[in-house]
């Protein structure tokens, strides 16, 4: 097997999935209608809701659900072989993640692009919307905790990479305040992605001064810095840091993956893994639960994701022009996240699998695989430092990305640019994630906080928005500081296919009402059937064997206690939602679709 079979396979399958159920979800499911206006048309204010070209929808869209979920997951479930992850990804995306996405979205903008909390009251009721905003606090602050963890052993002991990755925040401020004041965004863009570059080739520099050793830090100091960074970026305005990182960032997502294709097509790598390793039936090093449930748990984005559901009902309802644009945003870009997810399973298989253990895992556990290293120790060498037991994924891609690249002969004696280029591109994917996952947390708490104390409520109160952004960091700051990759990773696994869950039980409803055929429901309600249950397993088995487990080196409790309130929230409103169900059943298809359509169900 090889990495251009498997690229060219897996293009070919995307593109009639886009096609044929892509245009079936749009044109029979969802009945698009584009002589109704959009939300952004009905509307339209300027800021928030805006008529967008679709192609710039796209790129907004794909941007924000493209964090570090579809870079790690990948690289994590490689422990059970290239197959099984492999089969996830294409056939989860097309039956699964883009069905997700799409419904969502749809619902999103019936409801006047309202958030799904907001949605899920509406369409279930009260108590499913109280639960399912609640669900929804509990699942970003781990989502965050989750994302930020990769980072740490990427930049461990690594000046070069702390530094380039330090550096974009001053830069990305002074492309913020520069566009600002001057408007010329042509320039701000040259110039700041030029001084990240810059950042980058003088990096080495810095490495055995005095500057050098400062930024020479353990996991436990990153583990501190990320929680007062996201602070300030959820405090400061929006156009001062988030926007400028998330726009800079956005050239470097297409560039290293359009990248990465060439790549592959020019090297053509050999996959070096087996289809199934003996793995499968648990007790891996990365990985320790079976390859059911965790490779669905393990790799999120780029299949399923609940994530999603944050934009699908946030910005991107807001901003398109024409209904049937939803097919292109929604489905699309959920196919395109799916690629690159795939792209970086083989960046992950194409390493020797002594090699790819000996970074993912902690040496005592390394050493009890009975396994040798074939590379490592000269690519240690090329990139210049030491890269046993850099456990999180991130330093993998990074190493296999590097290995692709200097293949090619003219770039043969660059590994160590190529991989610090690549742990950049990595930490920025996640720092703008965490960037504005951190200000939806923030926003989260103020709206349940509120409802108690209502000046917290008040987001034009200063006091109340640094509150918000405190509580938010120090909670996912407290995970994230006391888990480590195996079982932070699978709770928020567990906690963002449980949200992908209840978009699916939303859309259902939606779909059960307006769709010209009852059986239509069954695009919800198959990946739903798989993905609750899936969810709920998993759940059950990391509580038992891990966080409950004081023989285990995961134990936490309150890790355990979060999966089952989460595991509870999920049960209640899928309860709920059988119920509406079933009162909607009784209604003729015919009656029941007049009435969605007046709005009087």
């Amino acid at each position: 097997m090889n990495a251009v079979t498997i690229v060219i396979g897996s293009i070919c399958i995307l593109l009639i999935a886009y096609r044929l159920y892509g245009t079936f979800m749009a044109a029979k499911v969802l009945k698009l209608d584009d002589s109704k206006p959009t939300p952004a048309h009905e509307l339209e204010d300027g800021k928030d809701y805006v008529p967008t070209n679709k192609w710039v929808t796209f790129g907004h869209h794909f941007a924000a659900i493209a964090a570090a979920g579809p870079l790690v997951g990948p690289i994590l479930a490689a422990q059970f072989g290239y197959l099984p992850g492999l089969l996830w990804l294409l056939i989860g995306a097309v039956i699964g993640g883009a069905v997700h996405d799409m419904v969502v979205l749809f619902a999103s903008m019936r409801q006047d692009g309202k958030s799904l909390s907001e949605i899920a009251k509406k369409e279930l009721g009260p108590v499913a919307g109280f639960c399912a905003g609640l669900a929804m606090l509990f699942i970003i602050t781990i989502t965050m905790a989750g994302l930020s963890l990769v980072v740490l052993s990427a930049l461990e002991r690594n000046p070069w990479g702390t530094f380039a990755v330090g550096i974009t925040i001053p830069i990305a401020m002074a492309v913020g305040l520069y566009h600002k004041k001057t408007g010329n965004l042509k320039v701000a863009t040259i110039v700041g992605f030029g001084l990240i570059m810059v950042a980058i080739i003088w990096g080495p520099n810095i490495q055995g001064t005095a500057f050098g050793d400062f930024l020479t830090l353990e996991k436990s100091t990153i583990a501190l810095a990320l929680p007062i960074y996201a602070f300030f970026a959820a405090a400061l305005p929006v156009w001062l840091l988030l926007a400028p990182r998330d726009y800079l960032s956005t050239f470097m997502k297409i560039g290293v993956f359009a990248a990465l294709i060439i790549g592959v097509f020019y090297v053509n790598p050999a996959v070096q893994f087996p289809a199934l390793t003996e793995f499968i039936n648990g007790g891996g090093p990365i990985i320790a639960g079976p390859v059911w449930p965790f490779v669905s748990i393990t790799i999120a984005c780029g299949a399923i994701s609940g994530f999603h559901a944050f934009v699908g009902s946030g910005t991107t309802p807001k901003m398109i022009n024409r209904w049937s644009d939803i097919k292109g945003v929604a489905f699309g870009a959920m196919l395109v996240e799916c690629l690159v997810a795939i792209m970086a399973l083989i960046a992950a298989v194409s390493l020797m699998p002594g090699d790819y253990f000996a970074i993912n895992s902690t040496p005592e556990k390394y050493a009890t695989l009975g396994m040798e290293t074939v590379y490592l120790d000269k690519l240690s060498e090329e990139i210049g430092m030491d890269l046993e037991g850099r456990t999180g994924g991130a330093v993998t891609l990074a190493v296999g990305m590097t290995y692709i690249f200097t293949e090619i002969p003219i770039f043969e004696k660059m590994a160590s640019y190529f991989y610090q280029f690549v742990i950049l591109f990595e930490a920025v994917f996640i720092l703008t994630a965490i960037d504005s996952g951190t200000r939806v947390a923030r926003y989260l708490i103020q709206d349940f906080g509120g409802t108690f104390f209502k000046p917290l409520k008040r987001t034009d109160s200063l006091w109340a928005n640094i509150f918000a952004s405190a509580l938010a960091c120090f909670l996912w700051g407290y995970l994230l500081y006391s888990g480590d990759i195996s079982s932070v990773w699978a709770l928020f696994g567990v906690s963002n296919q449980l949200m992908a869950s209840i978009g699916l039980i939303i859309g259902a409803t939606i779909v059960l009402k307006i769709a010209d055929k009852r059986w239509y429901i069954l695009t919800c309600l198959i990946p739903l059937s798989y993905l609750y249950v899936t969810v709920n397993v998993a759940g059950y088995w990391m509580v038992k064997n891990v966080y409950w487990n004081s023989d285990n080196p995961g134990f936490s409790f309150l890790n355990g206690t979060l999966s089952v309130i989460m595991l509870i929230l999920g049960f209640i409103i899928l309860v709920t939602s059988i119920r509406k169900w079933i009162e909607l059943w009784k209604i003729p298809q015919k009656k029941l679709v007049e009435l969605a359509e007046k709005g009087a169900v």
